[in-house]
């Protein structure tokens, strides 16, 4: 089984390593020692932790896009038609081109909350070289 150190999973959550600590010593997060000492979490158990870390009640999803990435806008270019807006939701750096209108619509300007609405048929996954246990 995979295992991830606690820099690993900060980063996998978005989060800082400090995050990670605090949660693992509320006991919000389950972790164990490795022979180092060093604290550890099992992947299973990390990615448990992910799927149930949503603060989305799904009776009130209206939608059958899955993938949300709350984040912040970071950039925005508009033109007379178009509009490209930036977020980026902890690590992720999302690029979304709509109209001006849209954008417009939805109040988007540097510093505003937004989440990214993925949906997509085609998703490829890459191996990041995880612990292994």
């Amino acid at each position: 089984m995979p295992t991830f150190q606690i820099s690993e999973a900060a980063e996998l959550l978005g989060v800082s390593a400090d995050t990670v600590r605090r949660w693992v010593d509320s006991g919000r997060l389950a972790a164990e020692r490795d022979a180092s000492g060093r604290r550890t979490l099992d992947g299973a158990v990390l990615a448990d932790f992910m799927r149930s870390g949503t603060d989305e009640d799904p009776a009130l999803r209206v939608s059958s896009a899955r993938n949300r990435f709350k984040g912040l806008v970071t950039g925005i270019v508009r033109d007379r038609v178009m509009a490209s807006v930036e977020i980026q939701a902890g690590p992720h750096r999302v690029v979304s081109l709509m109209s001006r209108e849209a954008a417009d619509e939805l109040g988007l300007e540097v510093g505003a909350a937004a989440t990214a609405v993925v949906k997509s048929t085609n998703v490829i996954v890459e191996s990041t070289g995880g612990r292994h246990a």
